[in-house]
């Protein structure tokens, strides 16, 4: 029976996982999502139904457009891929539970955050403030009403250790450090992670991001460096490890 959940979640995950492609790629130029047929971004063909079989039309052409021939991005199938095992993992670490959905929703914002942050150096305050209020009603149920509203108070004060961060950064770096959007997707993390988790969050996402970063540096021209992606898979992994508080604590021997 699991075998077919996992399947479930996997063609759910690729299928999910092909429209945040869109979402990401389409919000941040302010192109409906929703209306509109897909199109090649080389030659602007309009693309039957059998080029967006996720992962599937992918290979079948060789990652090309059959019309122009010219390279498709990676990106998409890419992330139809992740959504689809990530989904799977989901399903795997917390079964039919509320811990799922949300597990589910973090997901769906990461693979959102890596396609428009990464294409457009963008995160869309639409996608924040929509997977604020999903957060917001999947805690209520999840933890009740109180400690939801304890956890948008640690939200906050996320925000501005971000924001005090950035400050700190724009003053060493004498230019701007970091976008407004990775502070504000510090208000979702607190919406799910005790303070301790969400600090640590920044520091693992810093982590992984600096020897990327330093690639980055010496071979991309304008030194522009998306830090969301890093965030919300620091993010991501705090939560599917379900390391907590007391665990950090009794490491650090407190």
């Amino acid at each position: 029976m699991d075998l077919m959940y996992y399947i479930f979640f996997f063609i759910l995950g690729i299928l999910l996982g092909s429209f945040y492609g869109v979402v990401g790629y389409r919000l941040p130029i302010n192109e409906s999502f929703i209306k509109g047929r897909s199109y090649c971004d080389e030659c602007h063909h309009t693309l039957a139904w059998f080029d967006l079989v996720p992962l599937i039309s992918f290979l079948t052409t060789g990652g090309r457009c059959r019309y122009c021939n010219k390279k498709i991005s990676w990106l998409l199938p890419f992330i139809e891929l992740a959504t689809g095992i990530l989904f799977v993992v989901s399903y795997h670490s917390f079964g039919w539970s509320l811990d799922l959905v949300l597990a589910l929703s973090i997901v769906s914002l990461l693979m959102i955050v890596l396609v428009s942050d990464l294409k457009y150096y963008i995160i869309p305050d639409e996608v924040l403030l929509f997977f604020s209020i999903v957060f917001i009603v999947i805690q209520a149920f999840r933890i009740g009403c109180f400690n939801t509203l304890i956890h948008i108070g640690i939200g906050v004060f996320l925000f501005f250790l971000m924001y005090v961060i950035m400050l700190l950064g724009n003053s060493l770096f004498k230019k701007e450090s970091m976008g407004g959007a990775d502070i504000k997707l510090m208000f979702l993390f607190g919406l799910v992670l005790d303070p301790l988790l969400g600090t640590i969050a920044i520091f693992i996402g810093s982590f992984i991001a600096l020897p990327i970063s330093l690639i980055v540096y010496y071979t991309n021209n304008d030194k522009i460096i998306p830090f969301g992606p890093f965030l919300a898979l620091a993010f991501l992994l705090i939560y599917f490890t379900k390391i907590t508080t007391g665990d950090i604590l009794i490491f650090l021997g407190l």
